[in-house]
């Protein structure tokens, strides 16, 4: 939930930290206090288009700071973002922005600068809010699938739905990929039998050419090597070679070793090393001089087969060792000509039987969403008539759709839809019902699916417009409700009736400071939020009948039943 708010050079606040519980937390004050200023700074830190008219006038910039407390939700949505972009995730996250009077904004999540969609998308996780210009949340159809599905608790059938089409789909791929190849295939098979005869006249092996090409430099340099090799077997075996003069140093050695006491024996083991080993380098040299000697032939033979796999490499746009590669895909082809028939059956037989099998999932959560909706709509219309909406109507729409429409949610498009009007077909929410009504709608709503969801914060903005008495009690009353449901409810209202609700009360108000207006908001303790309910139902002059009227509006805010 969140738990600070700080604003600096907002409008007309110069600087406000504002501490919030869970429940329903009330905002009051007179018109033009400054209520609407404490939604758009929120508005503000959690993504929305940034304004430089926010910041305060002489100021250089506004700042907003948002600290929120997920440490009771381990797989809050939040936390996924955080990690999909590399940033740290702690059970307190920290939104601060930025906004400078040119009209340049930053953006930060625990310190590190993000851009501004980011934060939005972290806002939509953390704060639902309604009122007359809501575009989000429960007014977005693309969560309406979601919500009833979680309302009944579908979750499991959706996942079989979802998997069985990850099944079929794969498989429909293999048969469509089969099929393209089998097409293809078709259309060249001339040409693969006789590349394929070609590859198998020329047989290519992995890693020929590098050998190949090894043994032609080794060719080509042919006489120089052999008389190289032959100086230097000369220089070991030759009459003053290595080979003499090691054996002439070891036989001197050898008959001075009993009379040098053992000192020799160390340099006479070295000379007789060196001896077996210069012998068998004069000897591998002298066959590896007879091996060139007969290989003096083979220059041509060795150019004509590396020169015949790089054209042909050339030729099928490829290296020489891709030819093995290759040789194997045409054959495979070619294969598939002969064998596709067998294979494009089995396939599409499987295919169906994976269809079947998703539509056979699909229809069933199809049915039990439509159950589903109908237990909804009542909920919903039972909440109704309280909130002074008895001619409206509340339609969930579950409409299965064709091929084209299916996929891992299933086979059908879900919307919420109202009617304002006896006799009107639904429609939207956000196009049928206004101001008030849409507020009072969502309120509804949000009783209903009190249990669904992960935002834990919402806010209500022109919720009790319009309306007053039992209305208004009957508003307060739910958005009580919600409160009491683990959830956090900010609710900016004028009504007495919402106000004594609250779990915790704040007054906005303006005032003279340096010669400049100002705007404060203030906890109310009891006394003071008795006063407040008395100027909300009275007005400027609060009389004894308006306290008691307050009195009586307060001592009465537990009296109502609890649905949870």
């Amino acid at each position: 939930m969140l738990v600070t708010l700080s604003i600096r050079d907002v409008v007309l606040i110069e600087r406000l930290t504002l501490s919030f519980q869970a429940g329903l937390c009330v905002l009051t004050g007179e018109t033009g206090a400054g209520k609407s200023i404490l939604l758009d700074s929120l508005g503000l830190a959690l993504g929305a288009r940034g304004d430089s008219g926010l910041v305060r006038h002489g100021s250089e910039q506004a700042s907003v700071t948002a600290e929120f407390d997920l440490s009771r939700t381990p797989d809050h949505p939040a936390f996924a973002i955080l990690r999909e972009q590399d940033l740290e995730v702690e059970d307190t996250l920290v939104i601060r922005r930025t906004l400078t009077a040119d009209g340049r904004s930053r953006c930060f999540v625990n310190d590190q600068p993000v851009g501004v969609t980011l934060l939005r998308r972290l806002g939509e996780t953390l704060v639902e809010v309604h009122g007359q210009f809501d575009t989000h949340g429960l007014l977005d159809p693309r969560t309406h699938r979601d919500l009833l599905d979680d309302y009944v608790q579908l979750a499991d059938r959706q996942q079989k739905v979802s998997a069985s089409w990850r099944a079929w789909r794969q498989v429909e791929q293999a048969r469509l990929t089969a099929a393209d190849d089998a097409a293809r295939a078709r259309a060249e098979e001339d040409y693969l039998r006789h590349a394929v005869e070609e590859l198998d006249q020329l047989d290519p092996n992995e890693g020929e050419e590098t050998g190949l090409a090894e043994q032609r430099v080794v060719l080509q340099h042919r006489e120089k090597l052999i008389e190289g090799i032959n100086q230097a077997n000369g220089e070991l075996s030759g009459e003053r070679g290595a080979e003499r003069a090691l054996a002439s140093a070891l036989r001197t050695l050898s008959r001075l070793a009993e009379k040098a006491g053992g000192r020799l024996d160390p340099v006479i083991s070295a000379l007789d090393e060196a001896a077996n080993d210069v012998g068998e380098a004069a000897r591998s040299l002298q066959a590896l001089s007879a091996d060139m000697d007969t290989d003096g032939g083979n220059l041509d033979k060795i150019e004509e087969r590396l020169f015949a796999l790089r054209a042909a490499a050339r030729k099928h746009g490829t290296d020489v060792d891709g030819l093995v590669t290759l040789r194997a895909e045409m054959a495979r082809k070619l294969s598939l000509i002969e064998d596709q028939g067998d294979l494009l059956q089995k396939l599409a037989a499987q295919a169906e039987t994976a269809k079947a099998a998703y539509l056979e999932a699909a229809k069933a959560l199809s049915a039990a969403r439509t159950k589903a909706a109908s237990k909804l709509d009542q909920a919903v219309a039972a909440e109704l008539k309280p909130l002074k909406l008895e001619k409206a109507r509340f339609v969930t729409k579950v409409e299965p759709q064709g091929e084209e429409g299916w996929g891992p949610h299933g086979i059908d498009d879900i919307a919420f839809q109202v009617a304002t009007n006896i006799g009107s077909p639904p429609g939207p929410l956000a196009k049928i019902a206004s101001g008030g009504e849409l507020a009072r709608f969502m309120l509804a709503l949000k009783v209903v699916l009190a249990q669904v969801g992960t935002v834990p914060t919402l806010v209500f903005d022109e919720v009790d417009t319009g309306v007053g008495g039992a209305v208004a009690d009957a508003i307060g009353e739910r958005l009580a409700r919600l409160g009491d449901h683990n959830l956090q409810v900010l609710v900016v209202t004028h009504s007495p009736q919402v106000a004594a609700r609250g779990a915790h009360h704040w007054n906005v108000r303006k005032k003279a400071a340096g010669g400049r207006t100002v705007t404060e908001v203030v906890p109310l303790s009891t006394a003071e939020r008795l006063e407040e309910l008395a100027r909300m139902l009275s007005g400027a002059e609060i009389t004894e009948a308006a306290r008691a009227a307050a009195q009586s509006l307060l001592a009465g805010r537990n009296a109502s039943p609890t649905l949870f």
